[in-house]
């Protein structure tokens, strides 16, 4: 069986807290309540209530200043608050809704109306708790099995929430090394992800990537730092992405082919580029051979995976890799 949900009413007025504190009651709900501000603050950190109904005109500190404290507050900002106001005028209601109140109800009270009223922001604060928590799982997760990920707010390159392994991961590639909610990505990856974000929203069957190299890479090695774009974790935030990432090693991820498909390792070393989108003539390059020895070593690579296409075998390489180990 639930918990009942908490309800602090907050008022000046003795009548209009009993009233409403009967009708609660009755209802079926647990009713806190307080005769000022600074109670109401103190109660709603103590408490945290599920909804707070909230005088909008109290002596000393008014309702409109207890709002604005709470939503500062990191305790408290996620509690919604109703206003009760004899106050019609549009600035006042505007103030109210200003100030961080979700919904307004006018006196007299009316305790039916004000019932519903709850009922329905009751449910939207239990919908977005409830995805707030399935976030945080997958996050906790995330952090608990290794993985580097990162939110990122596209507008400004703001980081959000950051594993510690991501943020070691960008120091030492060269990138944003500050706590989360106040650092923000480099410039050129704040670029790219505004750029990727519209192939985001159109659901791509791929993750986009990005590839950070070493700022100064150690003589010998060819490790790099991949970064993967996925829709974010809590629904409707689209100028949020996750950011996944993972370092990697061209020898490393070639042996790992080689060991896979059963390949020698000049053809590993050439599945591995052609993994990554490169033609012919750049493998030769890369891997000091001719356009038509890289060739032949495809051929050869298509006949041990099974495939007859270039794009085939890429594709099977990269889900392999992705695999890894």
């Amino acid at each position: 069986m639930n918990a009942p949900d908490v309800v602090l009413i907050v008022d000046d007025v003795p009548d209009n807290l009993s009233v409403l504190h009967d009708a609660l009651d009755e209802a079926g709900y647990t009713v806190l309540v307080a005769t000022h501000g600074e109670q109401a603050l103190q109660r709603a950190a103590q408490a945290q209530p599920d909804i707070i109904l909230l005088d909008a005109l109290m002596p000393g500190m008014d309702g409109f200043e207890v709002a604005r404290r709470l939503k500062a507050d990191a305790q408290t900002a996620a509690i919604p608050v109703v206003f009760m106001t004899g106050l019609t005028e549009t600035e006042h209601l505007v103030a109210a809704l200003a100030a961080g109140g979700v919904d307004y109800v006018t006196k007299p009270l009316k305790p039916a109306e004000v019932l519903a009223r709850m009922q329905v922001h009751l449910g939207t604060a239990r919908r977005a708790r409830s995805q707030a928590q399935q976030a945080l799982q997958a996050r906790s997760a995330l952090d608990a099995f290794g993985y580097a990920s990162m939110t990122v707010r596209v507008a400004d390159g703001r980081i959000l929430w950051q594993t510690a392994l991501a943020r070691r991961l960008l120091l030492a590639y060269g990138d944003s090394p500050g706590d989360a909610g106040s650092a923000t990505v480099g410039e050129t990856l704040r670029h790219w992800m505004a750029r990727q974000l519209d192939g985001v929203l159109q659901g791509l069957a791929e993750p986009p990537r990005w590839v950070l190299a070493a700022p100064q890479p150690v003589a010998g090695s060819d490790r790099r730092l991949v970064l993967h774009l996925h829709p974010p974790m809590e629904e409707g935030q689209w100028g949020e992405l996750l950011v996944v990432m993972r370092e990697e090693s061209g020898s490393a991820a070639a042996q790992l082919l080689r060991e896979a498909f059963a390949l020698t390792a000049k053809e590993a070393e050439v599945l591995f580029w052609v993994a990554q989108g490169k033609i012919n003539r750049d493998i030769a390059d890369i891997v000091g051979s001719s356009p038509a020895t890289v060739k032949k070593h495809l051929e050869r690579i298509h006949a041990k995976l099974g495939v007859e296409t270039r794009t085939a075998a890429a594709a099977l390489a990269l889900g392999r890799l992705r695999q890894g180990g």
